[in-house]
């Protein structure tokens, strides 16, 4: 919703082509750009917060510890990059059962294979971002995050590969 200035500028226009309403299309267009950009910053930060969002819920297998090993970090990543399996087996029994119902989930499907391939690709090549979790003193930050994706700003996030993580085993 454009502000309170903008509608009553809008409503005080006598001609389609005159200077003022074309003054007003560009200050319009210009609100609109503007939110455009606030929108595509706040999509970013919730899909990382939902990201490590899922980190902090399936961390509870390694109990309370100062950080994370290399292994164990590899491990909770490898579970991260599965975590669609189950609903994927749901889909192929469904599609299975009824040969009218092939192309019922076609859509979720070819979404959850891409994110799958495109996170399995960035983990092998060059990294997702995330927090080190083998660094004891950010692995404590993230611990005490609260989940709100307004705090992710605070958080210094790099990029975790395979390759980072079999070398940061070998130095250890």
């Amino acid at each position: 919703m454009p502000p309170t200035s903008i509608l009553k500028d809008i409503t005080k226009l006598k001609h389609p082509n005159s200077r003022k309403t074309k003054m007003v299309a560009k200050k319009a267009k210009r609100y609109n750009n503007r939110n455009k950009i606030k929108l595509g910053h706040a999509v970013k930060s919730n899909l990382m917060g939902e990201r490590l969002a899922w980190f902090t819920d399936n961390m509870e297998q390694f109990g309370e510890q100062e950080c994370l090993t290399p292994d164990q970090f590899a491990q909770l990543f490898e579970k991260y990059l599965n975590r669609f399996n189950e609903e994927l087996e749901t889909i192929y029994l469904k599609q299975s059962i009824s040969k009218n119902r092939v192309n019922q989930h076609a859509s979720r499907l070819s979404i959850i294979k891409m994110s799958m391939e495109r996170e399995k690709g960035e983990y092998e090549g060059a990294g997702l971002e995330l927090m080190d979790l083998c660094d004891p003193i950010k692995y404590k930050k993230f611990i005490s995050w609260d989940g709100d994706s307004i705090n992710l700003q605070h958080f210094k996030l790099e990029r975790i590969s395979k390759k980072y993580l079999e070398n940061h085993n070998k130095m250890e």
